[in-house]
């Protein structure tokens, strides 16, 4: 049940990050939309990453668990500062703001795609 509910979570994080990503870049504008669907993301991806680090006995100091942990910080840091540059910040910061997402999601895809190639290979 919990591979299950970690293989759904994930499913739904990578669709929501990407969709929110490729929708903002498409745009050309941070949108309230945009922060939502990201947040959408980190919440899946997190529920994601506990239940996968609960079926596997916890983090592990390799290069999935590393990056993965990386990439949840990079996530976190992404949707507070989407957050702030939607409510404070100026017409030039939400139109270069697809930049970043896009930079995050490039990093947050090594250990998304990494876990279920290590996996393949047990």
């Amino acid at each position: 049940m919990l591979l299950t509910i970690a293989i759904v979570s994930m499913f739904i994080a990578v669709t929501a990050y990407t969709s929110a990503v490729f929708s903002e870049k498409k745009a050309s504008m941070l949108h309230k939309k945009h922060l939502i669907v990201f947040s959408i993301g980190l919440v899946f991806d997190t529920i994601g990453t506990t239940s996968m680090g609960a079926i596997s006995d916890g983090f592990s100091l390799d290069i999935h668990g590393l990056t993965g942990l990386l990439a949840l910080i990079l996530m976190l840091v992404h949707v507070l500062w989407a957050i702030l540059v939607y409510f404070k910040g100026s017409e030039s910061q939400k139109k270069g703001f697809h930049k970043y997402s896009m930079l995050v999601w490039i990093l947050w895809l090594i250990p998304f795609n990494s876990g279920m190639v290590l996996n393949m290979f047990k």
